[in-house]
């Protein structure tokens, strides 16, 4: 009994030889055969290591900060004007994206006008003219003492204004004048919230039409 005892232990030390000097037989290239689709194992870089660490971590990547809404802010404008730019901003259906903010301009403002006109009637019939004449920035407005004239450009300075006079003389309009504006206290810019690129194109067509007005895109002030 006690000799095949031995002999079964002769026997395995004999096969765990045997397969110690079978594996270091074996080349690299044997080894890496006997994978499933060696090819398609490759080593990680590290930054892939990297993109991997929040998922194994359990958290979550941080999310991409909100993108800021834009408005854009046009301006100045007497009531007068702000009603006829309000009008011409109506076919972009902008409904409650457009308000109206109150502004205090420094110091007076001069307006170009035609002068007094006794009616409305008369007053447009010059606007009329004006317009034939291929002059489109201008408005009929309320004059001093119940009467009307044809306004032509709203001014922070009577330099410009006066710039303006020269222009439209030099383009055949008859009876232009340079006054300090009524009410140059009151004065209102219109507001667009979310303006898109189509709304800040169109903004910048009209404006060549309000003589002194400007065009400020920012992003929007955060809703109290």
């Amino acid at each position: 009994m006690r000799l095949v005892v031995v002999l079964l232990v002769v026997a395995n030390l004999v096969l765990f030889a045997y397969a110690r000097l079978d594996r270091a037989g074996q080349s690299e290239g044997a080894r890496l055969s006997m994978q499933v689709e060696p090819a398609r194992i490759k080593p990680m870089t590290p930054q892939e290591v990297a993109a991997l660490a929040p998922a194994k971590a359990g958290v979550a990547a941080p999310a991409a900060p909100p993108t800021a809404s834009v408005c854009a802010e046009w301006g100045p404008f007497a009531d007068a004007d702000r009603v006829r730019a309000e009008s011409d901003l109506a076919p972009l259906a902008l409904g409650r994206l457009v308000s109206a903010k109150p502004v205090a301009t420094e110091g007076a403002t001069y307006w170009v006008n035609l002068g007094a006109m006794p009616t409305r009637a008369a007053a447009d019939a010059r606007a009329g003219e004006l317009k034939a004449q291929a002059i489109s920035d201008l408005s009929v407005v309320d004059y001093p003492r119940g009467q009307f004239t044809v306004s032509l450009g709203v001014f922070r300075s009577e330099a410009s204004a006066n710039a303006r006079a020269e222009t439209l003389t030099a383009r055949g309009v008859v009876g232009t004048r340079v006054e300090p504006r009524p009410g140059a206290g009151a004065h209102t810019l219109l507001v667009v919230r979310d303006a898109r690129e189509n709304v800040i194109a169109r903004l910048r067509e009209l404006q060549g039409q309000y003589p002194g007005t400007e065009i400020r895109v920012a992003p929007c002030p955060a809703a109290s």
